[in-house]
């Protein structure tokens, strides 16, 4: 048997070899962006990929995830690397899509390239004779909270159950075969290391509110109508007045947008609609905030006597990164890209559906430099190729060699060390426990909820 230091040096030649067909899928990625639960060509060459390096898979999961499986010599504990398909709406980003606005402006099409690559690195390395278990490699869908109007239509439709891919994953038991799971998500910010682990993200709920009053003539007599609009106004300032109660521990994000502010300048605002996400470090400070961003929205349509329809969705839980994986992936960096490689840094307050894998199994979602320009901007894009589409490949193949190589030793020993949060059912009990829809009428204070 090989040891692990020499199938792993197998695995970064081969990668290496394989650099420009790397490379190359990223690259095409980055200029055909597609958004979540609609990436059907990327679907695609993800699928065909898979198939060019022997391997059958499923596809069509959660609409457009794709998974194949790379089987070790015995049984063994089952590793997901993952790599997620969707983009951003970035309309001014220059290799946005002209029609959708879509584009690549996080750092998905790298992760794609990179979990691609790290199949190549096993599947040409032959690395899978000295493994026990399985190597799952997860294209998933849809980890970008965007588009919540279409989403929500799916869900109603009953096409879909949840509102992101790995929730969505999770309800269809695509997660059931797997023991623990491994991601690696570019970054841009020059302050960091090349690859860093945070102590853990902030999770989220989503609000879609609908402000309804009662439209007039503008000019001629607007002491007839309700303006939605005040409403809306009145309510983000009330959220702003609660900014002082939310504590520096618990990481609270709340960041409104008015979506339909109006119909027409002459006539008062009837239909008002907003967005926005409540954002915490814990479950528990998420639910705190959410009531009393209820309790600001109801203020608005209760100080006009507009009526204010409030729809709370479950968005993403917050991160806990394993400590053993994270252990693995920091040898792992000071091995592949030497010594201050690595770092560890504090929490992060943006969101990703990680988190809700890593309620429920082992988890990793380190970061990896490769990028340049603001994550989100029009500015964004892969600027060193090595790390940001081979490095990755490197990591996420010599981590799960790590893992299943010693009959698994390592990776059992993961799974003895770790306490999940939650059972998968009480996972999913939870998210849909969140969905709600609270109609408030301002003008007598009545309330109803579904």
């Amino acid at each position: 048997m090989a040891t692990k230091a020499e199938i792993k040096q197998r695995i970064v030649e081969s990668v290496d070899r394989r650099a420009s067909q790397i490379e190359g899928i990223g690259d095409h990625i980055m200029v055909h962006p597609e958004l979540g639960f609609k990436e059907f060509e990327t679907a695609k060459l993800v699928a065909s990929t898979f198939e060019e390096f022997g391997l059958s898979c499923e596809t069509g999961l959660a609409r457009t995830g794709v998974k194949a499986v790379l089987k070790g010599s015995k049984p063994g504990p089952r590793v997901a690397l993952i790599g997620e398909l969707d983009s951003l709406l970035v309309s001014d980003h220059p290799d946005a899509d002209q029609e959708t606005g879509a584009a690549h402006a996080c750092g998905h099409n790298a992760q794609i390239a990179g979990m691609l690559g790290a199949m190549m690195g096993m599947v040409d390395s032959n690395a899978a004779q000295d493994l026990a278990g399985e190597v799952v490699f997860f294209a998933v869908p849809a980890e970008e909270y965007v588009e919540v109007e279409y989403r929500l239509g799916l869900v109603k439709e009953g096409e879909l159950s949840y509102l992101g891919g790995k929730p969505e994953l999770i309800h269809g038991g695509h997660f059931d075969d797997v023991d623990m799971a491994v991601m690696i998500h570019t970054h841009s910010d020059d302050s960091m290391t090349k690859t860093a682990v945070a102590e853990s993200c902030n999770g989220c709920v989503v609000k879609m509110i609908r402000y309804v009053g009662l439209a007039a003539h503008a000019g001629g007599a607007p002491h007839l109508g309700i303006n939605a609009l005040n409403a809306a106004q009145i309510a983000l300032n009330a959220i702003h007045a609660q900014r002082e109660t939310f504590r520096d521990r618990d990481s609270i994000r709340v960041h409104p947008i008015i979506t339909k502010g109006g119909d027409l300048v002459n006539v008062v605002p009837a239909e008002v609609r907003m967005e926005t996400y409540v954002r915490g470090r814990t479950n528990e400070a998420i639910v705190d905030a959410s009531a009393k961003v209820d309790r600001a929205l109801r203020a608005g349509a209760l100080a006009v006597g507009a009526m204010v329809e409030i729809e709370t969705l479950p968005g993403y839980m917050p991160l806990r990164n394993d400590e053993t994986l994270r252990d693995v992936f920091e040898e792992n960096s000071r091995d592949l890209f030497g010594e201050g490689a690595y770092s560890e840094i504090g929490h992060r307050t943006g969101c990703t559906d990680m988190g809700d894998l890593s309620h429920i199994m082992p988890s990793l979602h380190p970061y990896m430099s490769g990028a340049s320009g603001p994550g989100h901007s029009a500015t964004w894009h892969i600027s060193d190729k090595e790390m940001g589409y081979l490095g990755p490949a490197k990591s996420l193949a010599s981590l799960a060699v790590d893992l299943l190589h010693d009959d698994a030793a390592k990776a059992k020993e993961v799974i003895e060390k770790h306490s999940p949060a939650m059972t998968r059912n009480e996972y999913l009990s939870f998210q849909s426990d969140v969905f709600e829809t609270e109609v408030y009428n301002g003008e007598d204070g009545t309330s109803e909820t579904s």
